[in-house]
């Protein structure tokens, strides 16, 4: 049986940034993206017009990995939340140091990329989106 893990994240109407943003920092190809607007309409739950032009699903190819995320809704709560932690595993010292040193911009560094005991490049910080992130190098196990 073949099992894959998506991370799923929810933007505050800033989706489409974030799409872009997650494209250029892992050069991903992006599968899908759907607005609100452009899925199906009903008379009985209609669409506000702040809500047409929010992401309602997009996914992005990550290497053999999908990157999946949504806006929320207008009037829907949204939390920035620590419960989300994505774990990016690289197998060169660079490419995690090029990935870290994107994703620090904007964002709060809460480990500096390293080498540690585990790793020889491991770093921890939180994007300008709020979204945790551990980057670490894997030789030969990326």
């Amino acid at each position: 049986m073949a099992i894959s893990l998506n991370v799923y994240l929810v933007t505050d109407g800033n989706g489409r940034e974030a799409v872009e943003f997650y494209r250029d920092v892992f050069n991903a190809e992006v599968l899908a993206i759907q607005t609100f607007g452009e899925g199906p309409s009903s008379p009985d739950h209609p669409i506000p017009p702040e809500a047409k032009d929010r992401i309602m699903h997009a996914s992005l190819q990550i290497g053999g990995s999908v990157l999946m995320l949504s806006d929320t809704f207008p009037g829907m709560e949204h939390t920035i939340g620590n419960h989300i932690t994505v774990t990016v595993n690289t197998d060169t010292a660079d490419e995690a140091t090029r990935i870290f040193n994107k994703l620090e911009v904007g964002g709060e560094v809460k480990m500096p990329i390293q080498e540690t005991f585990w790793s020889p490049a491991y770093g921890s910080v939180t994007d300008k989106f709020g979204v945790q992130f551990q980057i670490s190098c894997t030789p030969n196990n990326a």
